[in-house]
């Protein structure tokens, strides 16, 4: 039986999402401020996690940073407010999906379905491992390095990375990749790739890498190429 934290600062909203949880099978744990939910997590190892994002002692921003530093666990926002910068940056600091109060909690299960899903399928694929011109990428522990040295990048960048070194010398258009990383769900603008890309290629820079590139194709999208 999976294990789902959820945090909030709400008790009546940690009920309700705790009963809709167990309805389908999760088992959960609670957590009613940020430094809480972070030492349920390290102590507990859930499965996935609902964050809120405004939540006492440390704000649900704060708590998916330091999760994402330690782990790839799918990671779903909820905030009261939906002002777009505030599901840019939830999504950009490593977030796989972003819901906005209020909501029913069949609705937010739904999408807790849903990001299970992606990970299921990326799970069926044929190891975890690839390596490509001195690039290694693993998603047994979300970890990549360039000739043997190692780049921080967050879940999503990883994931990005992971799908164009995956499929080699094939172009990716932008919208392909808010399907294949987003989920079809996600409405989001297709430029969220791009500034997730220009953040991912200057945290590869750090490490030379001649051997390879992620090209821009103009009016298309990206792709992964080795270099002859």
């Amino acid at each position: 039986m999976s294990l789902m934290l959820i945090a909030d600062d709400n008790p009546q909203l940690l009920n309700i999402l705790s009963s809709a949880a167990r309805r389908e099978g999760f088992q959960v744990v609670t957590a009613p401020d940020g430094r809480w939910a972070l030492e349920c997590f390290r102590a507990q190892a859930p499965q996935i996690v609902l964050l809120d994002v405004m939540m006492p002692e440390l704000d649900g921003f704060q708590v998916c940073r330091e999760i994402r530093r330690e782990s790839g666990v799918p990671v779903i926002m909820i905030t009261a407010r939906g002002e777009d910068f505030e599901k840019i940056m939830g999504l950009d600091i490593g977030a796989d999906d972003y819901i906005v109060k209020p909501f029913s909690p069949g609705e937010v299960m739904a999408r807790v379905r849903a990001v299970l899903r992606r990970i299921d399928r990326s799970g069926e694929e044929p190891g975890k491992l690839l390596q490509a011109a001195g690039l290694r990428v693993n998603l047994e522990d979300y970890s990549v390095s360039v000739d043997g040295r190692p780049v921080r990048l967050t879940k999503r960048e990883v994931d990005m990375l992971w799908t164009l070194v995956h499929g080699r010398n094939r172009a990716y258009t932008r919208e392909m990749l808010l399907d294949l990383l987003w989920g079809y769900d996600y409405y989001g603008d297709p430029r969220t790739v791009d500034s997730h890309m220009k953040r991912l290629r200057a945290k590869l820079d750090t490490a030379p890498h001649p051997a390879w590139e992620i090209r821009t194709i103009r009016n298309v999208g990206y792709k992964f190429e080795v270099l002859a």
